[in-house]
């Protein structure tokens, strides 16, 4: 009882501290319960953004990792950008940088650069256009077919965008350690124990995994899917957080997770107590340089967007 009287009460403060800074809150789909329970949206990284340079929050607090915490910086110059965690980063976006890809680009000097959102800034900077796991079939098909393509940095997503399009691409080594937890075995596994539940999966996974499931999609094409499928039991195969979500929006469905391993721990680092003193102490700015925005932003908006 003390700890949920606890809860309620940082809750409380961080209401009245938002309203002090003018600020919204984001929450990434793989945030804790608590911290998705407290956004005022939550969603992917791309859209939370978005969603907050319409509003006229002076903050933005946003739950999730550094990467995106750029992007909302870039899509909103003018407002505040917090992170509550600093050391909240995506090892997959660490997996290149700018001066890596430079080099790659050198040695494919007529190739487009094709980049995951969930990357640095930087490395958007040297991209010709970026994607989402929700557009990234659009992005590829939008390029001339006559043309190269170098895709960064996520391997496997890469991968199954070539498949769906039939588009050979230069594919950086790059991958989610979260997504690859999950292995074949756990899908057959889910198969055997959920027979009649609908397996869905992110494109971050293997290319076994992804070729095992059946739905294969963003988190926000998850979330449709759920709705969608007259199947009442459902196989949840990308990162636990969504799960809080997915039930939230499908009271009468029953979700598994495929795999007790497929936590981000960087993910779980933020924490009310972490919000809360974000606000408070207006701690821990993020902002991307200049000319960098400007060339990333570049990238940004060359993108198809759903």
């Amino acid at each position: 009882m003390a700890k949920s009287t606890s809860r309620e009460k940082i809750k409380s403060e961080i209401e009245r501290w938002k309203q002090k800074r003018n600020a919204v809150i984001l929450g990434h789909n793989y945030q804790i319960a608590s911290v998705q329970e407290i956004s005022d949206f939550t969603g992917d990284s791309l859209g939370l953004s978005k969603l907050a340079a319409e509003t006229d929050a002076d903050v933005i607090v946003f739950c999730g990792v550094h990467f995106m915490a750029e992007t909302a910086a870039m899509l909103s110059p003018e407002k505040t950008v917090l992170i509550p965690e600093p050391n909240a980063g995506c090892p997959m976006a660490d997996m290149i940088n700018a001066e890596q890809l430079r080099e790659l680009k050198k040695q494919y000097p007529d190739a487009e650069v094709v980049c995951y959102v969930n990357s640095s800034a930087e490395v958007k900077a040297e991209s010709d256009r970026c994607c989402t796991s929700a557009n990234v079939v659009e992005v590829i098909e939008s390029i001339p077919k006559d043309k190269s393509i170098i895709f960064v940095p996520d391997k496997f997503l890469g991968a199954w965008a070539a498949r769906q399009t039939g588009r050979d691409m230069i594919l950086w080594e790059g991958y989610c350690p979260t997504h690859a937890c999950i292995t074949p075995a756990d899908v057959e596994g889910a198969r055997k124990e959920h027979p009649d539940a609908l397996i869905m999966v992110h494109p971050e996974c293997l290319t076994e995994v992804s070729q095992m499931a059946d739905v294969v999609d963003s988190t926000s094409g998850m979330c449709r899917a759920a709705k969608e499928t007259d199947k009442k039991e459902i196989v949840v195969g990308t990162e636990k957080g969504l799960i809080h979500r997915l039930e939230a929006e499908n009271p009468g469905k029953t979700f598994y997770h495929i795999s007790r391993t497929a936590i981000c721990p960087n993910m779980k680092l933020n924490s009310l107590e972490k919000v809360l003193w974000a606000l408070q102490e207006m701690q821990y700015e993020v902002s991307v340089p200049k000319d960098i925005a400007k060339q990333a932003l570049g990238a940004l908006n060359a993108m198809i967007v759903n």
